[in-house]
């Protein structure tokens, strides 16, 4: 016999083996007993939830010639084995994605006409039915609301919204839930101690939250972790090997490479991410998962037990916890969510990863009132280290300087060829860096920036109204001197500046008090630090 997928294989055949929807296997269990079985009813939820198979069971038992005392089906009547078997014509399933049209539900509006011809009644198991045209839902209501005493309708869909009110009006309906992390594991267990496979509780507990509330997808990610390491035993790290997860310790990294605005070390983590051929947009829901770990573990330590990691992994996140504040995560929180958006709409998902990144190392590029904290807890951090906090308060008062200092100037006649040349082509070379350096090019663009001379003329100066900006190029100048001395063959010095004569130059922390704060973030709201 050909192998069978496990959520094939495993499919519950009664109201007992389905889980995590038991508001609804209870409702249909009562009404078989009662006798108080409707005409037509409306499964709705995500995928992966129990729809179609809780129709099948229902089919089953509706039919079956000894259900068991909790309207189960007995399983071993001929009608239960034929319905089972897929031989019954009692029990139609029709996929309304493919047989969407007027003339099919013509075809059924036939059918429905002759009775059962064993059983008590014909189950119509519609599939997809908000695929139905138009017409076909029209078509469909007056049968639907009115249909004879052995039709019973069971209507399966995805998207609730694009079913039509007047169809909604004529059925019962259950809205399946997104099976728990908790509940999935367990069944997942259960399934491989059945097939004999060894797996570790964290690898089982992972491919459940991978699964996003389905279980078939938990039973076909499994399916997929089994068949790659055939006869080993599953543990934490091969399942994010086969899943094309990113583990917890690179999670860590990137944390502590923002805090400490490495956008050096945060590229060269990207670069590794896409090397090891991890999914951007599972690696963007992992660190905001992880970021939502830290949250709750400042705002409710007493859940740090119930994350999803190993011990040592735990006691790293609760350090990096203590490296930023509540705001600060939940600003990080939003401008990821905000990208997993956008993500799905472009084609090169890493220059927008980068750009959200460097946002985040750089809170100053955002007026809103979380930046303005995160602003503020790097001064603090700065401060705490006991360092110069003059490249630091320039920072904040970015926000307030409305026009350059250095108006753009025309270069002067008497300059070194050389930079003439370099000035030139500039704008040329940084727009054509990509790879790891693509974000040199999307800056660039899209901030504040001039391009002349001082001095002899000996030296190219560049000018920019964004200190996010100038601390970023200031990071890189020796690479865009190596690009500028490949396409003009000559070596030219290059000197990168910040527009800052707005801000008062401060020798140290001594004396940096509440209102000088105020001023340089450009706000009046109340704001105390501590020493």
């Amino acid at each position: 016999m050909s192998y069978m997928a496990l959520y094939r294989k495993f499919r519950p055949q009664e109201f007992s083996e389905v889980k995590g929807q038991d508001h609804i296997v209870t409702t249909l269990k009562n009404e078989i007993a009662a006798g108080r079985i409707g005409h037509a009813y409306l499964f709705t939820g995500t995928r992966g939830t129990g729809k179609t198979t809780v129709a099948k069971i229902f089919a089953r038992a509706v039919n079956c010639e000894h259900p068991k005392p909790d309207g189960s089906p007995c399983g071993e009547c001929p009608t239960c084995k034929a319905i089972a078997a897929g031989s019954s014509m009692n029990v139609i399933e029709i996929d309304a994605a493919s047989n969407n049209g007027v003339e099919n539900i013509r075809s059924i509006i036939e059918d429905v006409e002759y009775p059962p011809a064993a059983g008590r009644y014909k189950v119509y198991i519609i599939d997809e039915v908000h695929m139905l045209s138009a017409g076909a839902f029209n078509a469909f209501l007056k049968t639907l609301e009115e249909p004879p005493s052995y039709v019973i309708f069971i209507l399966a869909t995805t998207e609730l919204q694009k079913i039509p009110v007047t169809i909604l009006s004529r059925c019962q309906r259950y809205d399946f839930h997104r099976i728990s992390v908790e509940t999935i594991t367990a069944r997942l267990r259960e399934l491989c101690d059945r097939e004999g496979v060894k797996a570790s509780d964290d690898a089982l507990s992972y491919v459940a939250k991978a699964g996003d509330g389905s279980m078939r997808d938990a039973l076909s990610l499994l399916d997929q972790c089994i068949n790659f390491y055939l006869g080993e035993e599953l543990d934490y790290d091969k399942v994010l090997s086969v899943l094309g997860a990113v583990d917890t310790e690179v999670l860590s990294e990137l944390f502590n490479a923002i805090i400490d605005r490495d956008v050096n070390h945060i590229c060269d983590l990207i670069d590794r991410v896409m090397t090891e051929g991890r999914d951007l947009n599972t690696f963007v829901s992992d660190f905001i998962w992880y970021l939502r770990d830290m949250l709750l573990y400042q705002n409710a330590p007493e859940l740090a037990s119930t994350f999803d990691m190993t011990t040592e992994n735990r006691r790293k996140l609760e350090e990096n916890a203590r490296k930023a504040g509540s705001q600060v995560l939940m600003r990080y929180i939003s401008v990821l969510s905000d990208l997993t958006n956008r993500m799905r709409m472009v084609t090169d998902k890493r220059v927008v990863l980068e750009v959200a990144l460097i946002r985040l190392c750089r809170p100053e590029m955002d007026k809103d009132n979380d930046a303005i904290v995160n602003r503020m807890e790097n001064i603090e951090r700065e401060i705490k280290k006991g360092v110069r906090v003059q490249q630091t308060v320039s920072a904040a008062s970015e926000s307030q300087a409305t026009k350059p200092v250095v108006e753009k100037q025309k270069l002067p006649e008497e300059i070194a060829d050389d930079v003439r040349r370099a000035a030139g082509v500039i704008d040329e070379v940084i727009n054509s860096f990509d790879g790891s350096r693509t974000f040199l090019a999307v800056w660039w663009r899209e901030t504040g920036h001039q391009v002349t001379t001082e001095g002899d003329g000996t030296a190219l100066i560049i000018y920019f109204d964004e200190l996010g900006a100038y601390e970023t190029f200031l990071d890189e100048t020796d690479v865009i001197s190596d690009a500028l001395k490949k396409k003009i063959g000559a070596e030219v010095k290059i000197e990168m500046k910040y527009n800052e004569s707005d801000v008062p130059a401060a020798e140290s922390h001594e004396g940096f008090t509440n209102a000088d704060i105020q001023q340089v973030l450009g706000t009046d709201m109340d704001i105390t630090t501590e020493e």
